[in-house]
């Protein structure tokens, strides 16, 4: 490995990892050796470029993956980057179930991985969908409906408190959760608050 600190965070994380420990430990060879800085952030090993995150390591119970924080900007030449839902909007994920699959497309990860270097060299930045982009979901609507001092106080927020309670709404799977969570943060949105405001 060419990087000149391992972290010990990492380190510690990896010796923890009861699930994908070998396949971590090669993403990490692979990334160190693009001459990253090895940092440990949001519990995950992370790499940075002149302090601007380029990549992170992370796993699920399905699957380990490289999280590119501005994936949306590379090419995506071999296809490979994954938007994890619908709201998310510039991270990509590339993932792996195996490590053989991982040593596999070494070369290719490199080049997805200096791409993302040159991306920040570049100060490139990520169009961010703004709220009215966002879908409104219909327990929401007619709530806006039946208040309409609602539906004014809602469009008086700052477009990121706006986003966050359309994401937190639109997160419930059930009709039934989502009105609960309209209703728990009414008086909240009346006052001008956002979701995480005291």
């Amino acid at each position: 490995m060419t990087n000149n600190k391992l972290n010990p965070k990492v380190d510690e994380f990896l010796d923890k990892a009861k699930k994908w420990m070998e396949e971590y430990k090669t993403l990490r060879k692979i990334v160190l050796d693009c001459e990253l800085t090895e940092e440990f952030k949001w519990m995950n090993p992370c790499y940075t470029f002149e302090k601007k995150n380029i990549v992170l390591i992370h796993g699920f119970k399905e699957y380990c993956a490289l999280l590119f924080p501005k994936g949306a900007l590379l090419q995506d030449s071999h296809g490979l980057l994954i938007q994890q839902t619908e709201n998310v909007q510039g991270a990509r994920q590339i993932r792996f179930t195996n490590v053989q699959e991982i040593v596999e497309k070494e070369d290719i990860l490199k080049a997805y991985i200096y791409e993302a270097i040159e991306v920040e060299k570049n100060g490139l930045k990520v169009e961010a969908k703004k709220p009215e982009e966002l879908v409104i979901p219909e327990e929401l609507q007619r709530k806006f409906d039946d208040a309409p001092t609602l539906k004014t106080a809602f469009e008086a927020l700052t477009p990121g408190r706006q986003r966050a309670y359309i994401l937190y709404f639109s997160k419930a799977k059930q009709s039934k959760t989502r009105e609960s969570r309209i209703e728990k943060y009414t008086e909240n949105i009346l006052n001008g608050k956002g979701l995480n405001d005291e």
